[in-house]
């Protein structure tokens, strides 16, 4: 019996034409806890920037990919920073090659080497000024997330110098990295665990290269029409697209809501 439902946002909850819930969703939501099922976010964005989900309350949120995790609005339930020497290693190579990356404290988002990338970046995600930050301002500060703006190949060598790292791509122009422990499956553990809910009563839905880990770990895995291949392959069953109604029709699918 599924008790707990985990949505990705981007791409999933919200329309990258619109950057509204599409109404069928909204609706769809508020009848799945009007039976008592939990909802909860798992996205990459920090807390800072989620700004597109309207009136919509959740019983708790995973953000920047696991890094944090809350119960409610504000009961930080779970925190995993990135280790101090793979943050430093990061801030010189992207300081000596100028990469285009954003920064992500606990209560905030800043952006280094700006160019059409990150204002491309900007008006996907519909979050604009960014406070800028000087690379050498960084060491010292607790980090969360660094998403540099690299090609899968640049990511491939960066990995290995940054060895208490993982990453996410869910989009070809950047990557999410976290630290090693973080991830959309390890915010699912933190949650149920904090929530007394069992794993066999979960499912997640999501579109992104970054929400594998989820999909692959919940009971109940959904892929939107709109995601990737690889993300779709891992997936229990794929819905119609985030415009075209796919979470109500995966929720009536499984017989969540009724048709």
């Amino acid at each position: 019996m599924i008790k707990a439902l985990f949505f990705d946002i981007d791409g999933t909850l919200v329309s990258f034409n619109t950057h509204k819930v599409p109404a069928s969703t909204i609706d769809a939501i508020a009848k799945v806890k009007e039976k008592g099922i939990k909802v909860f976010i798992a996205t990459g964005r920090p807390k800072a920037i989620i700004n597109n989900l309207g009136n919509l309350e959740f019983d708790g949120y995973i953000t920047m990919n696991g890094s944090i995790c809350f119960a409610g609005k504000d009961e930080v339930i779970y925190k995993n920073s990135i280790p101090a020497e793979d943050v430093q290693t990061l801030t010189n190579i992207i300081r000596k090659k100028t990469i285009t990356s954003t920064f992500v404290t606990e209560k905030k988002m800043y952006i280094v080497n700006p160019n059409w990338m990150s204002d491309e970046f900007s008006t996907l995600l519909n979050v604009h000024s960014l406070p800028q930050i000087d690379p050498e301002d960084i060491p010292g500060k607790e980090i969360f997330q660094v998403s540099p703006f690299i090609t899968p190949a640049q990511e491939v060598k960066l990995m290995p110098q940054i060895p208490h790292c993982e990453s996410g791509r869910w989009h070809t122009s950047f990557t999410d990295i976290v630290a090693v422990g973080s991830g959309k499956n390890n915010g699912i553990d933190a949650i149920i665990n904090h929530f007394g809910i069992a794993l066999e009563d979960t499912m997640a839905f999501g579109d992104g290269g970054n929400d594998i880990s989820m999909l692959k770990h919940a009971a109940i895995g959904v892929a939107m029409g709109n995601a990737n291949d690889n993300v779709k392959q891992v997936a229990d069953y794929v819905t119609d697209t985030v415009d075209n109604d796919g979470i109500l029709k995966a929720l009536e699918h499984f017989g969540i809501i009724e048709k």
